[in-house]
Formats: structure tokens, sequence, C-alpha cells
């Protein structure tokens, strides 16, 4: 028989005088039943998977395979740059839900809707030093080829559903011909597929990732899709990074609180088929 504290005793001792004590307390005490809902214990066993951990930092699911090279960057990125993250994310509200479904109507992964917070903060007019243009940053030559209107009195790449369409037929096209590789698709955004297609070259393998070319990306680039992956996490754990509580150093399980061995849980939903204890 377990030794019981203090307060397990009184209990005991209680529901001995509600019962009346036609029985003696060392048969109640040593019926496995009753007596495990006095006493509880944690156990860690090998045996159990554990339960979710609610801390746990998800990655979005066309990510994880990426989580172990990018999980320290993450972790850099949202500390350094958390004011300005939180700052984007609630502009990003008017936008986010119309580039999701453009997106989705092009099959385009949702996780690209981070690409003109990168580009732009979400600027209709913002203009890089080599003359791109709008939220997602066009070239005038590529954005005419992929459907938008440029003159002088009016300039489509800085209309965000318009230029959001022609960015999803663009990225289409790169998810299409780097067989669905999200990053490489990313890179090509940035730098362009031609310089993708020559680090794949430069890194001898044919079927190279992002993580295999990486080194022969330009410096931008680089960072460009380690932001991408950065943003994308953050926004799939966004409550907790607000709250500051995002740990990507959390496992996905913990242990789980178990009964002793010779009581189950199966028991305790059952109270109802205790026997009287008269019958005992």
């Amino acid at each position: 028989m377990k030794r019981i504290n203090t307060k397990n005793f009184l209990a005991l001792t209680v529901i001995l005088f509600a019962i009346g004590f036609s029985t003696s307390a060392r048969t109640l005490m040593t019926y496995p039943t009753i007596f495990s809902f006095i006493h509880f214990e944690i156990k860690k066993s090998p045996d159990l998977p554990g339960v979710a951990n609610p801390l746990f930092a998800a990655y979005p699911s066309t990510l994880k395979e990426h989580r172990i090279h990018s999980k320290e960057y993450v972790k850099k990125y949202s500390e350094k740059n958390r004011a300005e993250i939180i700052h984007l994310f609630n502009k990003g509200k008017k936008y986010f839900p119309k580039a999701i479904t453009i997106l989705q109507n092009y099959d385009v992964p949702t996780e690209l809707r981070m690409l003109p917070v990168l580009e732009s903060e979400f600027n209709a007019n913002a203009r890089s030093p080599v003359g791109a243009v709008g939220y997602w940053q066009f070239m005038s030559d590529l954005a005419r080829e992929y459907g938008l209107h440029i003159s002088s009195k009016y300039d489509e790449r800085k209309n965000f559903s318009k230029s959001t369409t022609a960015a999803a037929k663009f990225l289409r096209d790169q998810l299409d011909y780097f067989d669905e590789n999200m990053l490489l698709a990313v890179a090509a955004y940035n730098c362009g597929p031609g310089r993708v297609r020559s680090s794949i070259r430069k890194s001898g393998n044919p079927d190279a990732g992002f993580w295999e070319i990486k080194k022969f990306l330009p410096a931008e680039t680089r960072r460009f899709v380690m932001n991408f992956i950065a943003l994308n996490v953050i926004s799939e754990n966004y409550e907790k990074f607000v709250d500051k509580k995002l740990n990507l150093n959390e496992l996905p399980l913990v242990d789980r609180p178990i009964l002793p061995e010779f009581a189950s849980l199966d028991s305790m939903d059952n109270i109802d088929s205790i026997p009287s204890l008269s019958s005992l």
C-alpha cells in the first residue's frame, strides 16, 4: 500500500465517515479504483508520445523541411525587427486577404503573399534604384509581359489587385520550371530566373535546392529568401510573437500526466460503475 499525505488522509476520513464504518478503512484503501482518485503522479515514459506543446513554434507545412537550416535566422530576425514586423503585419491586414484569394486562383502557395512585404512594405509608390515600381516591384518589361498596363498617366504596378495577379502568373511559371520548389521561385523573383539557373549549374547538381546553391546567389537574394521564411514562421505563430513567447527551441511534445500503474483512465470515466461499499 502506498503512503498517502495528510490532505489525502483527511479526504479519506471524510469519505469513511459519510458512508459509515461497515467497511474497514483497509478494505477501502486497497480498492484500486477509489484510491486512484486520491493519489496521482507524473510519469515519464518513452512509450508515451506526450501531448502537443502549446509553446511549440510551428512552421507552415510548405516550409517544415527548412526548419533546421533557418531556425536560428528566424529567431534573430524576429528579435531584431520586432517593431517593424508588427507595423507591417498591421498594415497587411488590408492586403493579405486579397493576395491570398488571387494566389489561390492561380494555384500558387499563399505563403508567397509575404513578397510585397519584402519588396515594397505595401507602398504603391515604391521605386527601386533600377526602376522597379509598385507593390511587387515589377520592372516595366516584365510587367507588360504579364499583362500590366503602363503609361505616363497610369501604372498598373501601383494597383494591388492587378499587380498581384501578374505576380501570381509569374510565380506560377517559376514554380512550374523549378519543379514546385518554392524557395527557388522566391529567389528567382528577387534576382531573376537566369541567375538561379546559373547557380544551380555552379552547384554541379541539377536537382539542387536553395541550400545547395545559396553560396552562389547574390547576398541580397540570400537575405531575401531567409526573410521570406522568417515572415512566414512569424505569421504562423503571430500571437506567440506578439506576446514575446516565440521560442523556436521548444519541443513539439511534452510529457503528460498518467495514473499510477494500478489505476486507469477508463476506471475514472466509469465512476458510476463502482460497486457500493456494502457489496465489498
